[in-house]
């Protein structure tokens, strides 16, 4: 597992290609939970930091979402 410095190293950037797009994001752990959520309209953007908490972020909605691998588009 990784250290907690490199895991809060770990950022991504997702721009709405719409409006109501939402971003949640899920905690670390024996039981995955939800722990916080954000709407973006068409254009925002947003950059989001895994941390020692966060381990995971589900997309709703249509977006690009860019990370350190590459860029995928969601909701299409």
């Amino acid at each position: 597992m990784e250290s907690s410095k490199e895991t809060q190293q770990k950022y991504i950037a997702i721009k709405a290609l719409e409006n109501g797009v939402t971003i949640i994001g899920l905690t670390r752990g024996k039981d995955t939970k939800f722990h916080h959520s954000e709407k973006l309209d068409k254009g925002e953007v947003m950059v989001a930091q895994f941390t020692e908490h966060t381990s995971a972020m589900k997309i709703r909605g249509k977006a690009e979402i860019l990370t350190e691998y590459g860029s995928v588009q969601s909701g299409t």
